[in-house]
């Protein structure tokens, strides 16, 4: 069976809209006859979605799961970040909890192994499913993050995916916002970008 094709979903800002767009990619491409699998690197999140299994993921994954008519698993989201007081949250791996870390820790510390699971995750997804709708978070032009970020355009390259950036209307300078995340990426990253989504 071939790896499945991902589309990946970012956004020039938190609340862009990622996860509604997600959702709705799930359910067309699942309705078109497509086996469909959602996937988020890594998520940040008080609330969860329980699996069947009783593991632990995003809220916004186990949606997208349903919206493709499947089971969701922690493949889809095998990093979830809960908050738990200023910079420190619980790291949650595969559903389960791995432990509590300091945002600096979490950047420096945790890296080369975060880049690992989210690899093997989207490894068995993509074995197993013939689409996979990435979903980003923030946005990919947060210059200051991107030496170690795990959930733009350093996945985009990791599974080869074209991107598709949506950017909020209501927020103001849309265009804007627009322009300035596509000027920001590298020319490699901006190649990668292949339409946008004013939502």
């Amino acid at each position: 069976m071939p790896k499945a094709l991902p589309l990946m979903v970012q956004g020039t800002s938190s609340d862009a809209g990622k996860s509604a767009i997600a959702t709705a990619l799930c359910r067309i491409f699942a309705q078109d006859g497509y086996k469909t699998a959602p996937f988020k690197s890594q998520n940040m999140a008080l609330n969860s979605y329980v699996t069947l299994d009783g593991k632990e993921i995003g809220r916004a994954q186990g949606v997208q799961a349903e919206a493709a008519g499947i089971l969701a698993t922690t493949d889809m989201n095998p990093i979830l970040i809960k908050p738990t007081r200023d910079s420190e949250s619980q790291i949650v791996v595969n559903g389960e909890p791995y432990a509590n870390m300091k945002a600096m820790a979490y950047r420096q510390e945790f890296y080369e192994e975060g880049l690992r699971i989210i690899g093997e995750a989207y490894e068995r997804l993509a074995a197993a499913y013939e689409r996979i709708v990435i979903e980003g978070a923030g946005s990919p032009a947060e210059v200051n993050l991107n030496d170690r970020e795990l959930v733009n355009m350093r996945v985009a390259r990791l599974t080869n995916a074209p991107v598709i950036l949506v950017a909020d209307i209501e927020r103001g300078g849309v265009f804007a916002s627009l322009v300035g995340t596509l000027q920001l990426l590298e020319p490699e990253d901006r190649d990668r970008v292949i339409g946008v989504v004013i939502n």
